[in-house]
């Protein structure tokens, strides 16, 4: 329904980022209104973060590896890759 997967959906909760209401065999039930308004400001752009992206951007293009481009900014070679990934700009491994 929004375009992200249960296990996401299962992350996010654990990690506090979207209340659920647990039921009695252990599943979890979700407001629709908590996840719109935790995907609406996960969709609002951070000047600061878009900059960064930007930048991560341009030096992976211009021949950085992943690792070096996630030490530059200081975040892990996962997250980096991600970032890259959404931008769609990630060279083949080979």
């Amino acid at each position: 329904m929004f375009g992200v997967s249960v296990a996401t959906l299962a992350t996010w909760a654990r990690d506090g980022a979207v209340p659920y209401v647990p039921t009695l065999g252990g599943h979890r039930r979700y407001r629709r209104a908590d996840i719109r308004a935790l995907l609406e400001k996960r969709n609002t752009a951070d000047p600061a973060r878009t900059e960064m992206e930007e930048d991560a951007v341009r030096l992976y293009e211009q021949g950085w590896s992943i690792r070096q481009v996630a030490e530059r900014f200081e975040c892990g070679y996962g997250a980096m890759r991600r970032i890259l990934a959404r931008h769609g700009v990630l060279r083949s491994r080979g």
